[in-house]
């Protein structure tokens, strides 16, 4: 499209006409009609901020609602990755390149895909900044931007990975670190470690211990390993129905819990992993290592720390049951991104989808959201190689679950769920903006029951 300062006036008018029409607030025309260094270059119904599981679904739902040529997706990445499997990546359960897609092949058709980063939101002109000081102009703003990872908050760290016996799950850099420190375990600690911060999937630092465990059975070598679940928190899970479940095996499987135990330092030449005792702030302790795994600080994206779009952290601040943003009324967020009060997972993002393809509808139509999300979330707990507890529950930390059984419960039908449906569902469902989470399906299955 031609830039505003060399287009013609008549398409000027009308695109200005355009916006107006589609009811962007008063004096938008106005906004993007700025010097020719920052004008809009581009503009479209829907923009997308973010290529991961929130932003691919959420441009294929808007693709049907707006038409073909009106959405637009900005992501850098050439590969998309389905994270969640890489629990069983980092146990050697599955490949990394399982896990892997282009993401040209996820794009809708009828999506633009703008392959840059976003340099900067301004809300009040209805547009982002991307490269070059270009900007991109809207009338509905979707931010799917995810969660940044700060192994630079741990010293000695990332350049630690580049040492053996240290692997983390997190990334696709160090998840393949994670299975060669299993494989190459001989004797002494395996240590897993929990940060203060909020985190993707709160329970994949327990998944990856519970594979390591299984593993050292099967090869005859626990006997002669110590496991330590340091975790920042004063928990092992946010559900009492789970962590009660979880503290059984953990005891039937001799693994130690240090609660509060915080990891600030690793000297991986040493393989010493040093940790704070938050109970008593600058107490320190030193644990020799045979494996570690670390669980990363993790905070919002450097682009949304101090931006008008984000809350005093830098999280999206949206509306918790309608994902609309709190000042700025054609602004949503979805995922982990955002500031909402729940675990940050896959699971979510799809429940979240849903609620928020119909209270964008309902913003379009001019009309108040009647949509609410309950905090949805699901974390398949993998305590084994065949065996998963499918933990599944609300903003209230109560249980929500899907099935008419006792999910707490170690099961072998949840596993294949995990490492077989569940991608099923995210490459062909999810990504498609089919699939909105199980919500109907826990409906019929629990008809009779009380719920």
């Amino acid at each position: 499209m031609a830039f505003f300062g060399l287009m013609p006036y008549r398409a000027h008018v009308y695109q200005c006409a355009h916006i107006l029409r589609a009811g962007v607030l008063r004096g938008s025309c106005r906004n993007l009609h700025v010097t020719s260094r920052y004008a809009a270059k581009e503009y479209y119904d829907v923009v997308v901020v973010g290529g991961g599981a929130g932003g691919i679904t959420m441009s294929a739902r808007m693709r049907r609602k707006v038409g073909a040529g009106n959405v637009a997706v900005i992501e850098p990445s050439e590969t998309h990755y389905y994270q969640p499997i890489w629990t069983l990546v980092g146990g050697g359960a599955k490949k990394l390149a399982s896990s892997a897609r282009p993401t040209s092949s996820l794009i809708p058709s009828g999506v633009k895909w703008i392959k840059a980063e976003v340099k900067g939101f301004d809300p009040d002109k209805n547009c982002v900044r991307i490269d070059d000081d270009k900007e991109i102009g809207y009338k509905y703003l979707i931010i799917a931007l995810g969660i940044k990872l700060q192994f630079e908050k741990v010293k000695g760290l990332p350049e630690g990975f580049s040492y053996p016996k240290i692997g983390s799950n997190y990334s696709v850099k160090t998840v393949e670190k994670t299975w060669k420190a299993l494989q190459d375990f001989k004797k002494g600690n395996a240590i897993f470690t929990v940060p203060t911060t909020p985190v993707k999937c709160g329970g994949a630092p327990q998944k990856i211990m519970y594979l390591s465990d299984a593993y050292l059975r099967k090869t005859g070598k626990r006997s002669d390993a110590n496991f330590y679940f340091n975790t920042a928190l004063g928990a092992v899970f946010t559900v009492k129905k789970y962590t009660d479940a979880l503290l059984e095996i953990i005891k039937e499987r001799d693994i130690h819990v240090n609660y509060k135990h915080n990891l600030i330092e690793v000297r991986a030449d040493k393989q010493e992993a040093v940790f704070e005792n938050l109970d008593n702030p600058g107490e320190t302790k030193v644990f020799q290592y045979e494996m570690l795994h670390v669980t990363p600080p993790m905070g919002p994206q450097d682009v949304l720390v101090n931006s008008a779009v984000a809350d005093a952290v830098g999280w999206v601040d949206v509306d918790k049951e309608t994902l609309q943003h709190k000042k700025y009324p054609n602004v949503f967020g979805i995922g982990d991104c955002t500031n909402l009060p729940i675990s940050k997972t896959a699971a979510a993002v799809a429940a979240q989808s849903a609620v928020l393809d119909k209270t964008i509808s309902m913003v379009m139509n001019n009309q108040t959201s009647t949509a609410k999300y309950d905090g949805y979330t699901s974390c398949p707990l993998v305590t084994n190689y065949n065996k998963v507890i499918l933990a599944e529950f609300d903003y209230n930390a109560q249980p929500l679950e899907t099935f008419p059984i006792d999910q707490s419960k170690e099961r072998r039908t949840m596993f294949y769920m995990k490492a077989e449906m569940m991608p099923f569902l995210y490459w062909y469902m999810l990504l498609k903006g089919y699939w909105g989470g199980p919500a109907p399906i826990r409906k019929l299955l629990h008809l009779g029951f009380k719920k």
